[in-house]
């Protein structure tokens, strides 16, 4: 566990948490002189005596020059004060400082996951599901952040443990070796059982989870069909069961959690009122000799009991959220896309020479196409789902590497140092359009800077310009999905989309096939036209689709027919 986190820790984190270890020994030396100082000052304030008998309370006597025995402990008191309220303005110092650390790894992990999935190949992340990503990202990213807390807890009551004992052992060996078999019998206990409890509980819950995102976004995403069908009671009996056995599992952890803290206080009590009978039995009633060791002990457990209590339940912690750590790790560790940012020049032709592509080893999709597309000219492909003509283009415009073979763009071979730039080349336009729940202007300029002018100009060249003016311009609001527009006119906002970063090639995904014949007419026509001083790559399953084409290439079997 404790490699995997390293691998997560960037040197800045870890130099921080090299800073909080030395700060929690910092911290334990003060816990530990709170509870030491306590039995010399009961001592000293039950017998005045001590202070002259005491070389130690002598010397610092006569150094101050202290006029009476009560001035001195007066004084002794006030000191007291202000060291414990230090101890507590440098406790809560050291608790903001924990709380920084693991909080802000949450923005952390949240981002370099992000960052990681959107630098996956895209053959890898189609792979992938996105509830699964999304569920790391929002859930498995907070509880490892709670992990990360629960280790550092740990590890500063662990020294505050340390020194404690070793106090205790040095007043009264006999008596802190007793409380050490009874404590460690009982931890002993709770990890047997109590742990093992959680950890079982922790795992279901990453399940449950997981399944839980999984039914929410198969709901959401076929809504129109769930309503069709009438299956709601089917739907909600899905979500009903992943959403109980979710809560279950937390109630477990919930309640088990709680468990040490009382299981403990009630040990410890008994503890210490069995030290005092011991000692009221050994001194025949007169436990005044013993005060100030009862009260020193008194205050050790008092102080020690939440410290075990912390320790334990951080142990619990990690059990519980131990899966996140494994999850997040894994991902992380995800080869992403190193592209480089060398500038690649398209003034003549596309060639695709001797290419051969794979999904799964020995089975092919495409098999030894060559052809070239010269700059300007519109090209089409055709043929049977199956076919692998999405999958050709998909590698044209740079989302796939070919098995076997090449892609250049003019002279220059198409490869990871400037697939940035070739792809920037790219407008595409699919078949199935996705439009975020925002406005027109936002989906058009799709995370590009924002151009009223070039916006306007995009959608006028999509032929939707006037049917915006009729609403709100490019403030109309499209809804989820693009709920609120008809299929043509979010295929015509995908057209705009493309358009607006001005590309040298448009590519369209069987982007009409959905289309009623009459729109799917118009639009293509309006596409050939926009298209002329652009390079055209038509994917479509009709003929009559690529009737102003200059070149069409039929696939079968993954091979290019001539007709």
């Amino acid at each position: 566990m404790i490699k995997k986190l390293r691998n997560l820790f960037t040197r800045k984190d870890k130099q921080f948490l090299v800073g909080l270890f030395f700060f929690s020994i910092v911290i334990s030396v003060v816990e530990t002189a709170g509870i030491s100082v306590i039995m010399p000052f009961i001592a000293v304030a039950t017998d005045f005596n001590l202070i002259h008998t005491n070389e130690y309370y002598s010397t610092v006597y006569k150094f101050f020059t202290f006029t009476s025995e009560v001035e001195f402990v007066i004084s002794f008191g006030f000191i007291l004060i202000f060291f414990y309220i230090f101890r507590s303005a440098i406790n809560l110092f050291y608790f903001y400082m924990l709380s920084k650390f693991t909080q802000s790894r949450y923005h952390l992990l949240a981002y370099r996951l992000f960052e990681n999935y959107m630098g996956l190949p895209y053959k890898e992340f189609i792979s992938r599901n996105s509830s699964t990503m999304t569920k790391s990202i929002i859930n498995e990213a907070s509880n490892l952040t709670q992990l990360i807390s629960a280790v550092l807890f740990m590890m500063s009551e662990v020294f505050i443990v340390i020194f404690i004992y070793t106090m205790m052992i040095y007043v009264n060996y006999k008596i802190t070796f007793f409380l050490t078999v009874v404590l460690l019998i009982n931890a002993l206990i709770m990890v047997k059982t109590v742990s093992k409890k959680i950890k079982q509980a922790g795992i279901i819950s990453e399940k449950v989870q997981k399944r839980f995102y999984e039914v929410i976004n198969r709901s959401f995403g076929n809504f129109k069909l769930i309503k069709l069908q009438s299956n709601d009671k089917d739907v909600l009996d899905a979500f009903g069961d992943a959403s109980n056995t979710y809560a279950k599992s937390n109630i477990i952890n919930a309640t088990l959690v709680q468990l040490p803290r009382l299981f403990l206080e009630a040990v410890g009590f008994g503890i210490i009122i069995s030290i005092i009978v011991y000692l009221v039995w050994k001194n025949n009633g007169d436990v005044s000799g013993a005060l100030a060791i009862i009260s020193m002990f008194v205050l050790a457990l008092y102080r020690l009991m939440p410290s075990l209590n912390r320790i334990m339940t951080s142990y619990n912690q990690i059990l519980f959220y131990h899966k996140s750590l494994d999850i997040i790790h894994n991902d992380l560790m995800y080869n992403t896309e190193k592209l480089g940012d060398n500038e690649i020049i398209f003034k003549d032709k596309i060639v695709i020479k001797d290419l051969d592509f794979e999904y799964e080893t020995n089975k092919p999709v495409l098999k030894n196409i060559n052809l070239t597309i010269k700059k300007g000219s519109s090209v089409g492909f055709i043929g049977e789902s199956g076919s692998g003509k999405s999958t050709l283009v998909d590698i044209i415009i740079g989302l796939y590497k070919p098995k076997k073979g090449m892609i250049i763009s003019d002279i220059n071979s198409i490869d990871d140092a400037n697939i940035k730039s070739w792809r920037s080349k790219i407008g595409y336009i699919p078949q199935s359009v996705y439009l975020f729940d925002g406005t027109i202007g936002e989906n058009v300029t799709f995370g590009s800077d924002y151009d009223e002018i070039k916006v306007d100009d995009a959608l006028k060249r999509a032929k939707i310009y006037d049917f915006l003016n009729t609403k709100d311009g490019q403030n109309t609001r499209v809804g989820e999905d693009g709920v609120m527009l008809s299929g043509g006119q979010k295929q015509r906002i995908a057209i705009a989309r493309a358009l607006y970063i001005d590309p040298e090639i448009l590519v369209l995904d069987e982007a009409t096939s959905a289309l009623d014949d009459e729109t799917e007419k118009d639009i293509m026509n309006e596409i050939y036209d926009i298209g002329k001083d652009k390079t055209l790559i038509i994917i479509a399953h009709r003929l009559s689709t690529l009737n102003n084409c200059e070149e069409i290439y039929r696939l079968e079997n993954g091979r290019i027919i001539n007709d």
